[in-house]
């Protein structure tokens, strides 16, 4: 019996399915929110080790409730609204982000079987719900009205636009690859992919650059640095998010580190196996898949913070020029690439249009 159907033949159909249904959703929205939390103290630790200094380590023992305590803060503190500014639109904006933000964890698989929904058309679901996060950052823009958060929303506008395009040519090449929209089905993909001994695409070198392009664009689209130009301190103060205070600033900032945390597990979904062992080797297989999916996680969130700790930031003319006249192309060139090694080496597409059974 499924963990839904057990409930609808205690509670009834409809309340049986409502009850198992937000018993699901708080089984996301809990972890992502405690993922959270450690990933911003982890964001810091890893920065600080890396400038030779120590990083939060007063509350709690090695610094771990000092994220609590910041959230506490923010909570505790008064929500000031401009006077100039559109208030419905001022407070649904971060709304939106978060919301959209905790919604794209729907379709993640964490191991086989362990995911909230597995749609067919997962793949296309991560790049709907992904595009219309830019919808909460313009909105917050044009109600604060002044000129920093304005200018901060047009350039998230652009940015995001202008490396979606890039990243739907990526996931284009995954899914030839794989034949399929579905993300579990794109990590079984994966078994023994390469010599028939390694799990994961990066193994394979018709899908290897698609991975470095990846992590770069997912690097632009959660505006994590070198690409935080929406958010530039130096010269539009915090960008979009400057006349928001409390937990309307608190939702913002949860949205884009559950972005960041998405975009962690999204690549090993896409590129490294998912929950699969990096050696088709049968001991391996002893180990929890949730624990290579994690570990994975892990290791893609320790990239994110070495890149900021890094690398200085881009000019903005050099941000577009790289999406629009290196990543463009060059994403676009390599789906071409894929689908003829498909049509030409393999039996994938072997099948002609025209012979197809009516």
């Amino acid at each position: 019996m499924t963990f839904t159907g057990w409930f609808q033949d205690l509670l009834g159909v409809d309340a049986g399915y409502l009850v198992a249904t937000l018993l699901l959703i708080l089984a996301i929205i809990v972890p992502v929110m405690v993922g959270v939390a450690m990933a911003v103290y982890a964001d810091r630790k890893i920065w600080a080790a890396m400038q030779m200094r120590r990083g939060p380590n007063v509350v709690g023992p090695f610094g771990l409730l000092q994220t609590f305590a910041d959230a506490a803060k923010l909570f505790l503190k008064e929500t000031i609204i401009p006077s100039g500014a559109s208030r419905g639109v001022f407070l649904i904006a971060p709304m939106i982000s978060f919301v959209l933000a905790l919604a794209i964890w729907a379709v993640m698989p964490f191991d086989a079987g362990l995911v909230l929904s597995d749609l067919n058309v997962g793949l296309l679901y991560v790049f709907a719900v992904s595009s219309m996060g830019v919808y909460g950052i313009i909105m917050s823009g044009w109600a604060s009205n002044s000129k920093y958060p304005f200018l901060g929303g047009l350039r998230s506008a652009a940015q995001m636009v202008s490396y979606e395009v890039s990243m739907g040519f990526i996931l284009v090449s995954v899914m030839l690859y794989a034949q399929s929209l579905n993300l579990s089905e794109i990590v079984m993909a994966q078994k023994g992919n390469v010599l028939g001994l390694l799990n994961g695409n990066i193994f394979n070198p018709l899908l290897f650059p698609m991975a470095i392009m990846f992590f770069i664009t997912a690097l632009a689209e959660t505006n994590r640095p070198p690409f935080d130009l929406p958010e530039a301190e130096a010269e539009l103060v915090a960008g979009y998010q400057v006349e928001y205070s409390s937990m309307t600033f608190a939702l913002f900032f949860l949205g884009e580190y559950a972005n960041i945390l998405f975009m962690c597990a999204l690549i090993p979904v896409l590129f490294l196996g998912g929950w699969l062992p990096p050696l088709d080797w049968a001991p391996l297989y002893y180990i929890p898949g949730f624990v290579w999916m994690l570990s994975k996680m892990a290791f893609m969130f320790f990239c994110f913070a070495w890149v900021k700790a890094a690398v200085p930031r881009y000019r903005y003319d050099q941000l577009m020029r790289l999406g629009w006249k290196v990543f463009l192309p060059l994403s676009l060139f390599w789906v071409v690439v894929v689908s003829g090694w498909l049509m030409f080496f393999t039996d994938k597409f072997a099948t002609a249009p025209g012979s197809l059974p009516l």
